[in-house]
């Protein structure tokens, strides 16, 4: 990893996991919402400062997303099912996946914001479709996945 983006996954990072209080763009009724929209301010406020905004284009963000999340797999490679429950056991791998965790959101959010998603909508809307895709029609069956 170059020293560049290992300062822009820290700033990122950094940015994503010290934010706290109100404000953003989803109003009072929201605090989830107020504190992910204050996030994604922050997110932005931060690559404008540093003068990112030319590299933030939605091809960047989602091949960046896609990094990230490599990474944030990358940690469970190899581990047994077992092994990969109980991951945020140990401290220095729960730091790890926390911090990719928080890679990948910073970049799903400079995402949104550069093209205009509302990250909360595009959720609501898409539970609702699979809600209606998959509707309930009997007990849960635990061994198996909707991708079946």
């Amino acid at each position: 990893m170059n020293e560049a983006k290992k300062t822009n996954e820290a700033g990122e990072a950094g940015e994503a996991g010290e934010a706290g209080g109100a404000g953003g763009t989803r109003g009072a009724a929201d605090p989830h919402g107020e504190r992910l929209g204050q996030l994604q301010r922050r997110l932005a406020d931060f690559a404008a400062a540093r003068g990112w905004e030319p590299y933030h284009t939605p091809k960047n963000l989602a091949v960046a997303l896609s990094v990230e999340a490599a990474e944030l797999v990358e940690i469970f490679q190899w581990l047994t099912p077992e092994q990969s429950a109980a991951v945020m056991e140990k401290p220095e791998t729960a730091h790890r996946v926390a911090d990719e965790v928080a890679d990948v959101l910073a970049y799903l959010l400079q995402f949104c914001e550069v093209l205009g998603v509302d990250v909360l909508d595009a959720l609501a809307a898409k539970i609702e479709r699979n809600e209606l895709r998959f509707p309930v029609t009997g007990p849960p069956t635990p061994n198996r996945h909707s991708s079946e």
